[in-house]
């Protein structure tokens, strides 16, 4: 299986007050394509932190991440955010969808800032909702949504590019267990489908049961 995320050696670092805390603590982590891996831990393990790092959304960590082949460490600002926007999708625990947009606009924007046309950006964003059961709903903004309907737009929105690697943060924790079982049953189906790896955080382990595989987080240190 080949890899489509490596991680390797990593480890971040905060100074507060004059003490330095140790978030992680030289994580090494492999994800295969196609394959969908649970980070499991606790609130404070440095899950949330892991994710920004292989996310490439800030700075200060030491070691190696490599996505799609690609290392990280080698790009500048441009290239990591052509990287982000080319290999990578995000879900997290509260959906962020812009307000003023509805739900099929929410899942074509990404799209059109890859510079897709606007047809076939439409086409993928209806086809998407319509296979998370949101045909009857594209037209709606996310305030006319229930919560796990808005979830699932978010869910669309990160497989919009169709992404090497999805990260997800939580992606069901603001929902009620029923709602939460059903949107993470869509989400590893659609994942699958689209062919796409994933890697996604969570502190319950009945959900991560149902992943390909399991990695625990344990005082910035992973646990196979």
């Amino acid at each position: 299986m080949n890899d489509i995320l490596r991680v390797s050696g990593l480890r971040r670092a905060f100074t507060q007050g004059g003490v330095t805390i140790e978030v992680l603590r030289g994580v090494d982590l492999s994800v295969g394509q196609g394959e969908i891996v649970a980070l499991l831990g606790p609130s404070g393990s440095g899950k949330s932190t892991l994710l920004q790092a292989v996310g490439l959304l800030e700075g200060g960590f030491e070691g190696s991440i490599r996505i799609g082949g690609e290392e990280a460490a080698r790009l500048d600002n441009d290239g990591r955010t052509r990287l982000r926007r080319d290999a990578l999708g995000f879900v997290y625990q509260f959906h962020h969808l812009l307000p003023d947009f509805n739900a099929v606009e929410n899942v074509i924007l990404p799209q059109v800032i890859r510079d897709v046309a606007m047809n076939a950006a439409q086409a993928r964003a209806e086809s998407l909702l319509s296979s998370l059961g949101l045909a009857h709903r594209l037209e709606h903004r996310p305030s006319q949504l229930s919560g796990g309907e808005q979830q699932r737009v978010a869910v669309a929105r990160a497989l919009a590019n169709r992404p090497a690697l999805v990260l997800a943060d939580e992606p069901t924790g603001n929902l009620d267990e029923r709602t939460a079982d059903v949107v993470l049953a869509e989400f590893l189906r659609l994942v699958r489908g689209e062919g796409s790896a994933a890697l996604v955080a969570t502190h319950n382990e009945r959900l991560a049961a149902k992943m390909d595989r399991v990695v625990r987080l344990h005082e910035g240190v992973l646990e196979t």
